[in-house]
């Protein structure tokens, strides 16, 4: 049997495949330091994107490569982004439910993306791909059906995710246009200093718990699921169309669902292992038929 040579796409598919992956062990810490320790969302958030600071500054100390200039507008618009995504997620989680917050955000981020990547990229979504997407955002909506019930705001919070949704969809591109920019230090700094006054107002330190394990959780968290995963994710972005990239990402909904059902004793149910598995099909698929377009 001959080896498939490693193309840049190829390593790009498999840079996106891991980061996915990481990012999907994000919720499960965060949900340890929410519940075990008593640190608010914002505040989660504020830890991940300062460790993340650190982290990638410390990284690029250690293995300097070719030039690491920023742009320093792209870095900031970048940060900004990720921080507006994430602090509209965790508001529409609170009031839409965890299921409908996570459902729009994630299931509306691959189509706003395949549609940017069309009319502001130039980039075509083929009848395949199209196909895949919707069957990929089908079993999101299974998957994602098995959790609780609404908040006590839906409208607000659907459009509290709708907006969760644009920013982290403009992230996406953005970096797609600039083949992967928007990893750097700059971008999580940001993040840190936007983030910093709500985090304040909900409360910055573990109010319970061990603090050498709540800090030991944040590190994870800033170095793992977002300092690397977000490297991996834009280096993968500049060889892989970013519509394929948004289907390859809702690998993070299905690797959060099954750390849930190993590690947290979250059960999933029947509908939610046929959107597993309808998830699982789709991103095969994908993967084939990129393959070979390659």
């Amino acid at each position: 049997m001959t080896a498939l040579p490693i193309t840049p796409h190829r390593r790009g598919v498999l840079s996106l495949t891991v980061a996915a992956l990481a990012w999907g062990t994000g919720g499960a810490v965060a949900v340890v330091l929410e519940d075990r320790h008593g640190l608010g969302p914002v505040a989660v958030s504020f830890w991940r994107f300062a460790v993340a600071a650190v982290a990638v500054v410390a990284l690029r100390l250690l293995r300097p490569v070719g030039n690491t200039a920023e742009n320093l507008r792209a870095a900031v618009l970048s940060g900004a982004g990720l921080a507006l995504s994430q602090a509209a997620y965790f508001a529409a989680v609170g009031r839409a439910g965890l299921a409908v917050g996570t459902l729009v955000t994630i299931g509306a981020s691959p189509v706003l993306i395949a549609l940017g990547a069309r009319f502001l990229l130039g980039e075509r979504v083929r009848g395949v791909q199209a196909a895949v997407l919707c069957a990929a955002v089908g079993g999101l909506v299974l998957l994602a059906g098995r959790s609780g019930p609404a908040g006590s705001a839906p409208a607000l919070g659907v459009g509290l995710a709708l907006v969760s949704a644009f920013a982290y969809s403009a992230v996406i591109l953005h970096a797609r246009r600039s083949r992967g920019g928007g990893a750097g230090p700059a971008a999580y700094f940001t993040g840190t200093v936007l983030l910093a006054p709500f985090a304040l107002i909900e409360g910055l330190l573990p109010a319970t718990g061990a603090p050498a394990a709540a800090a030991g959780w944040l590190l994870f968290l800033g170095i793992v699921p977002t300092a690397l995963a977000y490297r991996w994710f834009f280096a993968g972005l500049a060889t892989v169309p970013a519509a394929t990239a948004a289907v390859i990402a809702l690998l993070e909904p299905l690797a959060a669902s099954l750390i849930a059902l190993i590690l947290l004793g979250e059960r999933i149910g029947a509908v939610g292992v046929a959107g597993a598995v309808v998830l699982l099909a789709s991103l095969g698929v994908l993967g084939v038929t990129s393959m070979r377009q390659a």
